[in-house]
């Protein structure tokens, strides 16, 4: 390869990286026909803020702005009292996910799928599974809702998922937090085990 085809190469990765999209990216452009659903991907943990800015920079500078509209990070406030002072503190609502607005198609896929940090989508290895409407909207909804919630579960207990996109499934109870607000449960979906993180009030002990 040629020195100008190198410097060339460089240009444009270094023009990809400096794009700085906005989360919610665009919509369907008129006359399209999308099926446009919310999904849910995987991502290592502690590195959704990152891949969630990686994959809008991705999207915008490829020109997929109409076919992956939204990335989110669900967050809500909980109050939490320390050293005597109440406070509001940002949480994820599911630790280790993210939501995405878009069509899946082969190339929307792959793009998703090859993003650092993203270790796959909600589904099948091949067919990612989309949340319901209803599903979506209460996710969204619940957003910034104050909570503060314990847990009675124990390890080995197990638990039904009440809300998100693994409600109605059932999982093993493996880890307590000390402040009794979280639970790291073993859950079986499409034949695959997975460790899930949980807060309390998203589930519920089975008797």
């Amino acid at each position: 390869m040629s020195g100008t085809e190198d410097k060339k190469n460089k240009t444009a990765q270094d023009a990809e990286v400096s794009v700085n999209a906005p989360t919610e990216i665009g919509k369907p452009k008129e006359g399209t026909d999308k099926d446009i659903r919310w999904y849910v991907i995987h991502t290592y943990s502690g590195y959704e803020n990152k891949v969630k800015e990686t994959l809008t920079r991705k999207v915008h500078s490829m020109g997929m702005d109409d076919t992956i509209l939204q990335i989110m990070l669900p967050m809500h406030n909980e109050e939490e009292v320390k050293d005597g002072e109440k406070r509001v503190v940002a949480r994820k609502v599911f630790p280790g996910y993210l939501l995405i607005q878009m069509e899946v198609n082969d190339h929307s896929w792959y793009v998703v799928r090859n993003t650092p940090g993203v270790t796959g989508f909600v589904g099948t290895t091949t067919k990612p599974i989309p949340l319901s409407d209803e599903e979506a909207e209460r996710i969204i909804a619940g957003d910034n809702k104050k909570v503060s919630v314990t847990t009675e579960a124990k390890v080995g207990d197990k638990i039904r998922i009440t809300q998100g996109p693994f409600a109605e499934h059932s999982a093993v109870v493996l880890e307590v937090s000390d402040d009794k607000k979280l639970v790291i449960a073993d859950i079986s979906t499409f034949g695959n085990t997975t460790k899930i993180e949980l807060e309390a009030g998203f589930f519920e002990l089975l008797r």
